[in-house]
């Protein structure tokens, strides 16, 4: 799981700015508003999908205000609502890294050009579908800090259907398979989890040792991050701490 943890790692510390807090805020309201309209409507309770959604908004900090207008706009009573596809995108990044991208967008043409162009920028390229989705497993992820009774924990995610359990230095991950997701989530909903979601976990790790090659790769990871229609973005790359302390110097 390195690659994906490195990309974790690399997130949580930059610093977010507030034109960045206002983009994750269009973003979380848009999967609440998806969530809505295809997860089978506005109760939390009945919709998983919108259960987690808004748990991840208010992670984010998203006001209650902004979560709720997304869930009327899902349900059809904001008149200025779009119409969104979950899109998956494929290709190669600087150093051969393979990078998965998740969208939500009401224009395909206008995200696959923005996509390639980002692709083709850094010296990668965009590919066929399937072309890198080989190299990872989907999996529920369920995070956890500072947990008092982490055995007790573990136990309870084993006995509901998850597949593994890492801790490293109080930082818990459960992972499941996609079917058992819910159920596991619904088990441990008596712990107050840091995030939970559908990631990508990469096979094997791609080691990129050349300084300009990772300044390229997290510039385009970066621009990935930032459009407006990718909701997530996966890949197996793993950089040493020295070069991501001279990237930072």
């Amino acid at each position: 799981m390195a690659g994906h943890s490195k990309w974790s790692k690399i997130k949580r510390q930059k610093a977010k700015n507030d034109n960045a807090r206002g983009q994750v805020f269009t973003k979380m309201a848009r999967e609440i508003t998806v969530a809505v309209r295809e997860g089978g409507g506005g109760d939390v309770e009945g919709n998983f999908r919108l259960r987690l959604a808004i748990q991840r908004a208010k992670a984010a900090g998203v006001p209650n205000d902004n979560i709720d207008r997304a869930i009327q706009k899902g349900l059809g009573t904001d008149a200025d609502g779009n119409n969104y596809e979950n899109i998956q995108y494929e290709g190669y990044g600087p150093g051969g890294v393979a990078i998965m991208i998740d969208a939500l967008t009401d224009n395909r043409n206008r995200t696959a050009g923005d996509v390639r162009s980002y692709f083709n920028k850094a010296g990668g390229n965009l590919g066929e579908t399937g072309c890198v989705g080989w190299m990872f497993n989907k999996k529920g992820i369920l995070r956890f800090e500072d947990i008092e009774d982490a055995d007790t924990l573990f136990m309870e995610a084993l006995e509901a259907g998850a597949e593994d359990i890492q801790d490293e230095d109080g930082q818990i991950e459960v992972l499941t398979d996609p079917d058992d997701f819910q159920a596991v989530s619904e088990a441990l909903s008596h712990y107050e989890s840091t995030a939970q979601d559908v990631e990508y976990i990469p096979l094997n790790t791609v080691r990129v040792e050349d300084l300009s090659e990772a300044k390229k790769l997290l510039k385009l990871m970066d621009l990935l991050e930032e459009h407006d229609d990718v909701q997530g973005v996966h890949s197996n790359f793993d950089i040493e701490e020295s070069i991501l302390a001279e990237l930072d110097a």
